[in-house]
């Protein structure tokens, strides 16, 4: 493993979370973490902007 360049630790990490798993599970797995990453972005702009839309409003009231 360390050939590789990759501890054994993370290795069995790896191997734990991506053990039984085919290719096609792999990459739906992987289009799925992108997707989450993607909402959790929007997720973020969206709470900002509310945020600076309720200051916005206190401030004219």
């Amino acid at each position: 493993m360390r050939d590789h360049g990759v501890s054994k630790a993370a290795f069995y990490k790896w191997r734990e979370r991506y053990g039984g798993m085919n290719s096609d599970e792999l990459k739906k797995m992987k289009s799925l973490e992108e997707e989450n990453r993607r909402l959790k972005h929007m997720y973020a702009e969206l709470a900002l902007d509310l945020k600076l839309a309720k200051e916005i409003i206190e401030k004219k009231l």
